[in-house]
């Protein structure tokens, strides 16, 4: 197509016009998403608003630019070639708002079930559910929009075609391939209905104390007491056992041993353990007991029993009661500590010098086995009584 001015003019005012509603209506609908996501949380309109207005920011410019190019004078086949790329960029909005208004409707599950609150099993439950279900729809919509945008193309559904010819080994070897992205997927589906573990869940993993911190599509991040953070792949939980201290309540309880002499006073330690458990607020009034569990011939040992409402207050309450049980014994019972006994006999020698001059003889040391030594042999070299 030859070029000339009126040509140029004709293709460049319906473009720059489209341009320029294409800019306002990007900057508007950006300003739009600011300040409905600013209300978001108050209002459903806001939030509506917000989850659309990013996507359409991006595709009513497309959608402006598609019309111009047919009130322009340019060639079908290069019009066509745009048209399709814009096509693909509005099926990739049309993506892009769709895994927005999944995201969206997680966001407005996991307001209405905060896990900031005392007893927090039901919301945990939800939580864990939304997020993990929430994952698997969002890459489901990116997956599907992004193949079909790719097969718009016709190279890449020819490659579609040759592929389905020879399903059967391509099936075997991208099924093996692609085992641990479907195990865990398939694990996190399992975990979504099951509920193995959850949100904010107390587990030990591999000898590691912590808590379910999050849950994605492919694993789940434990942070550890210490604020280390476990990462563990989703398949892991269905296949290997591990401990789950909050699964059905975050009840639990503990035990504080001590090793005390047999004179302990069981009856004083177990008021005291019932007055310490009473002052403390990290006791929930359930369990508070006192057994002497083992004995052997030093020391009895005691287990102090106590619960609490979840596993971070029990760890605190049975240090606190160790602490002040040892301060109440060594205030008003010392004798119960444990004691090293030592026995004095008065069949010793009074005057200790004495055994340590009486010089070594045979008799004292000899063996029935030594029959082939002489009794020469063995005094040669010891001191004798007149060299003293």
């Amino acid at each position: 197509m030859a070029w000339d001015w009126n040509t140029l003019a004709a293709t460049a005012w319906p473009l720059a016009v489209a341009l320029l509603l294409g800019v306002l209506v990007h900057l508007s609908l950006r300003r739009l998403a600011r300040t409905a996501g600013r209300h978001a949380r108050e209002h459903l309109r806001a939030r509506i608003a917000h989850v659309v207005a990013v996507p359409a920011a991006v595709a009513l410019p497309l959608l402006f630019l598609a019309m111009a190019l047919e009130a322009t004078p340019l060639e079908r086949e290069l019009v066509g070639t745009l048209r399709h790329w814009i096509a693909i960029g509005g099926m990739l909005c049309l993506t892009w708002l769709l895994a927005r208004m999944v995201g969206a409707v997680e966001d407005r599950i996991l307001r209405e079930h905060p896990v900031d609150v005392e007893d927090n099993l039901a919301a945990r439950r939800v939580q864990t559910q939304t997020r993990v279900i929430s994952r698997v729809l969002q890459g489901a919509v990116v997956l599907i929009g992004v193949a079909l945008a790719l097969m718009t193309f016709p190279q890449v559904r020819q490659v579609g075609t040759a592929l389905l010819a020879s399903a059967g080994i391509i099936g075997l070897v991208a099924g093996v391939a692609a085992q641990p992205v479907f195990g865990n997927l398939i694990a996190g589906l399992q975990i979504a209905l099951a509920q193995p573990i959850r949100l904010d869940d107390v587990v030990i993993v591999d000898g590691e104390w912590g808590r379910i911190e999050e849950i994605t599509s492919t694993y789940v991040v434990v942070r550890i007491w210490d604020e280390r953070r476990l990462v563990v792949p989703l398949q892991w939980f269905i296949s290997n056992p591990f401990q789950n201290w909050t699964r059905s309540s975050a009840q639990l309880l503990g035990t504080a041993f001590l090793w005390l002499d047999h004179r302990a006073p069981i009856g004083a330690i177990r008021e005291e353990l019932q007055r310490l458990c009473e002052a403390d607020p990290r006791w929930d009034r359930r369990v508070c007991v006192t057994q002497v569990t083992e004995t052997d011939r030093h020391t009895i040992e005691v287990r102090l029993l106590v619960s609490a409402r979840n596993s971070g207050d029990l760890f605190d309450l049975r240090c606190a009661v160790r602490e002040g049980m040892l301060a109440f014994l060594n205030r008003a019972h010392p004798e119960a500590l444990p004691r090293l006994r030592n026995e004095v006999s008065d069949a010793l020698p009074k005057d200790p010098s004495a055994a340590r001059s009486r010089p070594v003889h045979h008799d004292d040391t000899h063996s029935p086995g030594a029959e082939t030594v002489t009794r020469a042999d063995l005094d040669a070299g010891l001191p004798r009584a007149d060299a003293q």
